[in-house]
């Protein structure tokens, strides 16, 4: 298995982007995105460094794989 990058939460909006997911507001120090045609909203915490848990779910919440990730970085 591959090991899990070191994201900032900026990054990972970046990357989210690039697979169509759009930020919708940033409330204080984190970031809600949603994408067109999904029920689902992803919250993103603007930290210099994500912990490899919040990541893991980020991922599962936006159905990526860690090789889909490390490709946009």
């Amino acid at each position: 298995m591959t090991r899990l990058p070191v994201i900032s939460g900026f990054e990972m909006v970046k990357i989210l982007t690039r697979f169509g997911w759009t930020p919708v507001r940033q409330t204080g120090s984190h970031c809600i995105m949603k994408k067109q045609g999904s029920i689902f909203r992803i919250v993103i915490p603007q930290h210099r460094e994500l912990r490899p848990g919040i990541i893991h779910q980020i991922m599962k919440e936006a159905d990526l794989s860690i090789e889909q990730i490390t490709k946009y970085l």
